[in-house]
């Protein structure tokens, strides 16, 4: 009997396929040993096609387990990840453990966000008060010497693995690093998240944060208090790059966890954003303004995607401007918590029913209908749910002039 043709563009590379079976292997293990050992493996075969920059193989392996095996698929991310961000490095005869930081800096503003260089003096500022609040004492130090916007930040884990080396490597020999990260022009929103990129160096197992130094204490009262003091001092130099714009600074934390962080809380600030523009240049008060929301879905009977909120004025059925609102990781889209865990967190729509409430925007509608995700033919823009349901394009009124347009 005729066997059919293999089709190699589905066929695993050999080394892909350690990377599943390594994967495979440790979602699988019954004990503490043995998922350890399984990690190990798995560790060194990243290690391997990171060094190599063979990104085309990781991603292989993530695009079969993700099809295939979804407890697989959430190790090899969660190894790739650690093992991008992080490495070792010989310097002086000692080894030394290295970690990539993000330090995200939230900001909204009627006006533009700056990214770009900073001044020698605010960068200045910034390393003393990282090593003065946040890292643990002798922790050797690196601090890139710009602003990012998410766009300039490496795309890949290969590309990560290598931004780590190379600062890891400037934090060792006290030198400023000499980064060539892209310089794309940044998107013109009314809030967005603006990184600070770091890495610290310090002697295989000892401490890295200034919150680990103190076996016994509150490790969550000392990262409130790391973290309040990081806001304190940090802040005033950095309003003075972000001129115009309201500032909120997250803690400094490892580099993919900052950055889905940062994800997540400039959500609610892209609604304050959205309230302060709409009534600073249509001069309404925010009682007067309208928000609809709709669910959005890749598949009409899947999971919510994303929410979008429209706003409108009066009885007026156009969207004068639109905010998205997307779901990451364990967030679903119910809309009601489980009565039974009464200290569970807030569902995502009602934080965004609260962020609403808390601008002065009451007059809210939700639509029952969910949505595929559509976007403007012309422009690529999404549309946003109407007070009528319909989905539309977000458009000024023609009376606006057009240098206050924002982008949506």
């Amino acid at each position: 009997m005729r066997r059919p043709a293999k089709r190699s563009s589905s066929r695993l590379s050999a080394e892909s396929q350690r990377l599943v079976n390594s994967s495979q292997a440790v979602a699988g293990s019954t004990s503490r040993l043995e998922e350890r050992a399984w990690e190990r493996t798995l560790d060194l075969q990243l290690h391997k096609q990171l060094k190599s920059n063979h990104q085309g193989m990781i991603d292989a392996a993530l695009d079969h387990l993700f099809k295939s095996d979804l407890d697989g698929y959430d190790v090899l991310v969660e190894a790739v990840e650690a093992n991008s961000e992080a490495c070792a490095l010989d310097y002086d005869g000692k080894v030394y453990s290295v970690q990539l930081l993000a330090l995200p800096v939230l900001a909204w503003t009627r006006f533009s966000i700056a990214s770009g260089n900073l001044p020698a003096d605010v960068r200045n500022g910034l390393f003393a008060h990282l090593h003065a609040h946040v890292l643990a004492d002798n922790v050797h130090l690196a601090l890139a010497p710009a602003l990012y916007a998410i766009e300039q930040l490496p795309r890949h884990h290969a590309d990560v693995f290598a931004l780590a080396q190379r600062m890891g490597q400037s934090a060792l020999k006290q030198s400023a690093p000499q980064l060539s990260l892209e310089q794309t022009p940044t998107a013109p929103f009314l809030a967005d998240t603006r990184y600070l990129i770091a890495a610290v160096a310090v002697p295989t197992g000892a401490p890295v944060f200034r919150w680990q130094m103190d076996e016994h204490g509150s490790v969550v009262h000392e990262r409130e208090t790391a973290l309040k003091a990081w806001t304190t001092q940090a802040t005033p130099l950095l309003t003075r790059f972000l001129p115009g714009c309201n500032v909120e600074l997250l803690l400094p934390q490892p580099y993919y966890f900052a950055c889905r962080e940062a994800d997540k809380r400039i959500r609610p600030a892209a609604i304050r954003a959205a309230d302060h523009y709409l009534t600073q240049t249509l001069g309404l008060a925010s009682s007067e303004l309208h928000a609809n929301i709709g669910s959005f879905c890749e598949n009409i009977n899947g999971q919510i995607d994303e929410y979008r909120v429209g706003f409108s004025l009066g009885n007026d059925d156009g969207v004068v401007y639109g905010i998205v609102w997307p779901l990451y990781e364990q967030e679903d889209g119910d809309e009601v918590r489980d009565l039974s865990a009464p200290d569970s967190a807030l569902t995502p729509m009602e934080e965004i029913l609260a962020v609403l409430r808390e601008c002065g925007i009451v007059q809210i509608k939700l639509h029952e209908e969910r949505y595929t995700m559509e976007f403007c033919d012309d422009c690529g823009t999404p549309l946003f749910p109407a007070p009528d349901g319909d989905l539309v394009h977000a458009e000024m009124p023609e009376d606006v002039p057009a240098s206050t347009e924002h982008f949506h």
